[in-house]
């Protein structure tokens, strides 16, 4: 997905990490999950971004919301993107 583009302000978050990432005592917390922000999760085509909402809302991570078809969906329908190039 990142080489061909990505959501602009997008955070990459490995799906294999997001419970230790969410979990506020986990030592891989990642402190933009305790922000109080809202969250949008979007994958290629919406099938892992809504098993991942799930259990994001199941740990008590709220609101959490998922790009129906996933980044394939919003390019198509024209929404912004910027250049796949991962930031540091």
């Amino acid at each position: 997905m990142e080489r061909d583009g990505r959501i602009p302000g997008a955070k990459h978050v490995t799906r294999g990490m997001l419970e230790f990432w969410i979990d506020p005592e986990s030592p891989y917390h990642k402190p933009f999950f305790a922000s109080g922000r809202n969250f949008v999760f979007f994958c290629a085509g919406g099938w892992r971004s809504a098993l991942a909402t799930k259990t994001a809302q199941d740990m008590g991570l709220a609101p959490v919301k998922h790009i129906l078809g996933g980044y394939t969906a919003w390019k198509a329908a024209g929404l912004p993107v910027e250049s796949g190039q991962r930031k540091k």
